[in-house]
């Protein structure tokens, strides 16, 4: 792996935290007049103590996280992820063991305070936008993507933050900050996988006024804990009858000691990463929230998160696909010459380079729009707002819809477009890179995954096609985002006829009426919008930029789109096509 900072010598990651996103916005939005900072001088309270109190020093903190993640991922973690990769896990009698070098990795982001990323800062967390967790996900995914969703396990707190009694939050969310405690999301069942409104582990309520859980999870990430550390299972459970579907289920805090871990998954790759086969046999389970809003409420806010984390882990590993091959093609020498320098790999390069700056301008508009509704909203919350106040503001309605459909669209793209990169990445590694002389392997290997958990790109392309096709009505906010956003700027005559493709390519999909003939074309006017929108925000992005920077990635920019160009019209077709066969 190359190793160096992975933050400071990222130069378009870098690129965007200095220029790129609107600094005044997210942190007027998250740090809400600097409150924070108000009650640390007020009340001398210690876990306020590194609140910013201007846009400056919010940014310069900002910065200083990112750099020691980037110092960490770079030069501690990405130099063993091999070898942690050829140890695995060791399971045994219910325990799991971690490689000594993976525990030493995630020791070392602890000492360097930077943990509990997502974690609020009343909490014992360092309490950051969106905007920059998802930059410390990619950071770490880009050195070794089990390393990475250990530590999103040991942030699944803000559930508990957001639903959970003050007594619950006291108890567990504290220690998750101080990285004594792990979390865990069990959802997923043997026979249950992405079809969560039928699962059938169920929780009954006793005398005592305890509830007890029955069944097995399968799937389930980190449900033995981490090292020493034991996790506080998020468990779905059914509360209803066995028929009683999505009103039927409930959420509850299991901890880990209560259950057996009956074995770990042995896997393609993300050797490192725990998928447990977890039973429950009358745990004690703690009731989050109320009763049958376990799925329509908490576990899908949880999944909201979820899909972005793993957007972020697609960046990283993606990106680390591409530097490794950018690295290779530019030592390995065949013909008398770099292999850079051959056409048909050079070519495969430059795909990847401006599918990276794709990639990670949606996951930058994703997270915008999370922390301009969702962070907004909950620090707001913690000052005393009244909810219906805040659910007033048309600002937060507008963000809403539109992080509805960002996380989606941002989870089925980065994901499939990493796996794309990764493929490619080994093709230019030749025969080496299918040898385990090379981590490319391994990046191809773990890399696969992500488009298949916490949602299969199918089900991103079903969460999101609502919002597209509402969004581009007359008054659909997908519409009047693209509309501002296009007037911000000069736009390109190839971002403007994409648009246009994009427009007609959803009057045609209208024309289909209801049931599978839209289903079966639904992909195409998905990927067309995704398209038309990362369009919008790379062109957007050459405002904000000066001199050789800016002209580099014009054609970057201008390439992208081209390629846009024809793959909108190829959907176009397929969706015409599809129209025809039903008049037919």
């Amino acid at each position: 792996m190359i190793e160096n900072n992975y933050f400071l010598e990222n130069e378009d990651l870098k690129q965007h935290f200095e220029s790129l996103i609107n600094w005044d916005e997210i942190v007027d939005a998250f740090e809400q007049g600097f409150l924070d900072k108000k009650e640390y001088e007020k009340t001398g309270k210690e876990e306020f103590s590194l609140a910013p109190g201007s846009k400056e020093e919010a940014i310069e903190f900002y910065r200083s996280v990112l750099e020691s993640a980037g110092e960490i991922a770079g030069k501690e973690v990405a130099p063993y992820a091999q070898k942690m990769d050829a140890e695995g896990l060791i399971y045994k009698n219910g325990k799991v063991t971690f490689p000594k070098e993976m525990i030493n990795a995630v020791n070392q982001v602890k000492e360097a305070g930077i943990l509990p990323y997502s974690i609020g800062r009343k909490h014992g967390g360092l309490g950051l936008p969106c905007s920059v967790q998802a930059m410390l996900m990619e950071i770490f995914s880009r050195a070794d993507g089990s390393m990475a969703i250990a530590l999103g396990c040991m942030n699944l707190a803000e559930t508990i933050e957001r639903f959970g009694t003050e007594e619950m939050i006291e108890t567990y969310v504290p220690k998750m900050a101080a990285g004594e405690l792990c979390g865990s999301m069990a959802l997923t069942e043997p026979n249950y996988g992405s079809d969560l409104p039928n699962l059938q582990t169920k929780a009954i309520k006793g005398e005592d006024g305890i509830w007890r859980i029955t069944g097995a999870k399968r799937f389930i990430t980190h449900g033995c804990g981490f090292e020493d550390k034991p996790s506080i299972i998020l468990t779905l459970a059914r509360t209803g009858s066995p028929t009683s579907g999505a009103r039927g289920l409930s959420f509850f805090i299991v901890k880990s000691e209560d259950v057996e871990i009956a074995g770990i998954e042995k896997k393609m790759g993300l050797h490192c990463s725990p998928t447990c086969e977890v039973v429950y046999e009358n745990t004690p389970g703690i009731l989050i929230g109320e009763e049958g809003y376990g799925l329509v409420k908490y576990s899908m806010a949880m999944m909201n998160g979820a899909r972005l984390s793993i957007a972020g882990q697609a960046m990283g590993i993606g990106a680390a696909a591409y530097f490794e091959a950018k690295k290779y093609a530019d030592e390995r020498e065949q013909f008398g010459k770099k292999i850079r320098n051959i056409p048909a790999v050079r070519k495969m390069l430059d795909l990847m380079d401006r599918e990276v700056l794709a990639m990670r301008s949606i996951l930058q508009e994703a997270s915008r729009s999370i922390d301009l509704y969702h962070w907004k909203s909950e620090r707001l919350k913690e000052h005393g707002v009244e909810d219906r106040e805040i659910k007033k503001d048309e600002t937060i309605k507008k963000w809403e819809k539109l992080a509805n459909l960002f996380t989606p669209l941002s989870k089925y793209y980065i994901t499939e477009q990493a796996n794309k990169i990764a493929f490619d990445a080994l093709q230019i590694h030749g025969g080496a890179g299918y040898t385990y002389d090379y981590d490319i392997s391994r990046i191809y290997r773990d890399v696969r995954i992500t488009n298949i958990y916490e949602g299969t790109t199918q089900l991103q392309v079903v969460a999101a096609i609502g919002g597209i096709v509402t969004g581009l009505g007359a008054k659909g906010v997908l519409r009047q985002y693209l509309d501002e956003e296009m007037n911000s700027f000069s736009a390109s005559p190839e971002l403007k006829e994409n648009r246009t493709k994009l427009e007609e390519s959803h009057e045609i999909y209208l024309s289909l009426g209801n049931g599978e003939n839209k289903d079966e074309v639904s992909f195409e006017l998905v990927e067309s919008a995704t398209r038309v929108i990362i369009g919008v925000t790379l062109e957007r992005s050459l405002n904000k930029l000066q001199g050789d920077a800016k002209g580099e990635r014009a054609n970057l920019v201008r390439a992208y789109n081209l390629d846009s160009l024809a793959l909108l019209e190829y959907n176009k077709i397929r969706i015409q096509n599809k129209r025809t066969a039903v008049l037919a």
